[in-house]
């Protein structure tokens, strides 16, 4: 530390886990395209926010508007949302998008990431692929009974064994 300075201490926000990404955003009606350079990846953030002059450009219209949306540091304010499409690196999302308005920032939401089926590696500040995608069963429940979907085929020693759930006894009446 420099004499004089105390115990002041300067943060930089390299050592925190913000980062920043490129990305394409596509009109789905139009097909054009703009490119926005730097989008601040934002986890605590559900939607994605881009400028409202690129969205204009580009055609995209404003499909809800007036929502309310409670900014990080407990302001309310008013923005108009519509649909687009995003890109980043080879994976793409339709999702809904907020018009941002001067001295908002630009960023890239919770909801987006999932689409696009991206998760961040804060280590290394980028996004990397989030694996499988994780659904509901793929049998439905048939009226309040539980269905039972036997497990795949286990393969022991060049035969092939299923392993069947033991039936429940009924309640005698």
């Amino acid at each position: 530390m420099k004499p004089g300075a105390g115990n002041r201490r300067r943060y930089h926000c390299g050592c925190m886990g913000l980062f920043y990404v490129g990305c394409r955003v596509v009109n789905p009606v139009t097909s054009k395209s703009t490119a926005v350079r730097r989008l601040m990846v934002d986890t605590g953030a559900e939607s994605t926010w881009i400028d409202a002059t690129l969205l204009e450009a580009i055609g995209v219209e404003r499909r809800k508007k007036d929502l309310q949306f409670l900014l990080a540091n407990g302001q309310i304010v008013t923005r108009s949302v519509g649909y687009a499409v995003l890109r980043v690196d080879k994976s793409e999302t339709v999702d809904e998008i907020v018009f941002a308005e001067g001295g908002d920032l630009q960023l890239l939401g919770a909801r987006t990431l999932e689409g696009l089926n991206l998760q961040v590696d804060s280590r290394r500040k980028r996004l990397v692929a989030a694996g499988p995608i994780v659904t509901a069963a793929a049998v439905p429940p048939r009226f309040g009974k539980l269905v039972q979907v036997r497990p795949r085929s286990l393969r022991v020693s060049g035969k092939t064994s299923v392993k069947r759930p033991k039936k429940p006894r009924e309640k005698e009446r």
